[in-house]
């Protein structure tokens, strides 16, 4: 007869998720994982089948909970500007020097995991899907110019905040980050904000 559960799965993708985010996927090992969960290899087998799936579980587990705040905090109300300021000082010193799991994940993987490229896909998605929303209604309220190319603001913004998270897993501090936070939010604004 086989033994119940005694532990909580949802805890365990919970803390796998930081594991991987530390470490990266291809540093992290079974051991580890082991180790780090306190479970065994073959608990980790029969719950999660292998490294690869914990792993997938672990980058939906991040898009439900970090990528769902980043668009909730770009949805905040408030003026445009320090919503979108707020937001990108947010994601360089919520983490302390881990960066994003996606933004890692997507510089470690490239597109050699199919995946895990849908995922981070997806979380990328999201995030500019939100980006977008804010600098469509700064264009509608009048605080962003009225001809200000939303779609193509929003791509370069996000692009932005890539280099700015991989700069963040640099070690670069907020504080070091904070001139190119101001150059993002001034260049949306324009020269006639």
């Amino acid at each position: 007869m086989a033994r119940p559960r005694q532990f909580d799965e949802q805890d365990v993708v919970a803390r796998a998720t930081d594991l991987f985010w530390r470490r990266g996927y291809n540093a992290t090992s079974v051991r580890d994982l082991g180790s780090e969960l306190e479970l065994t290899s073959s608990s980790l087998y029969r719950t999660f089948t292998d490294k690869h799936s914990l792993f997938l579980r672990a980058l939906d587990h991040y898009r439900e909970t970090e990528s769902a705040e980043a668009a909730e905090r770009l949805g905040a109300d408030g003026p445009v500007t320090e919503v979108l300021r707020d937001w990108l000082v947010w994601t360089v010193s919520h983490v302390d020097g881990r960066g994003c799991l996606v933004v890692n994940s997507a510089t470690e993987l490239g597109n050699s995991d199919a995946r895990a490229s849908e995922r981070i896909g997806a979380a990328f998605g999201t995030t500019r899907a939100a980006l977008t929303a804010l600098l469509d209604r700064g264009r509608r309220t009048g605080e962003l110019p009225a001809d200000l190319d939303v779609d193509q603001v929003a791509d370069l913004v996000f692009t932005l905040v890539l280099g700015l998270r991989v700069r963040e897993r640099a070690g670069q501090s907020a504080a070091e980050l904070a001139s190119a936070i101001d150059g993002t939010v001034a260049l949306v604004t324009g020269p006639s904000a």
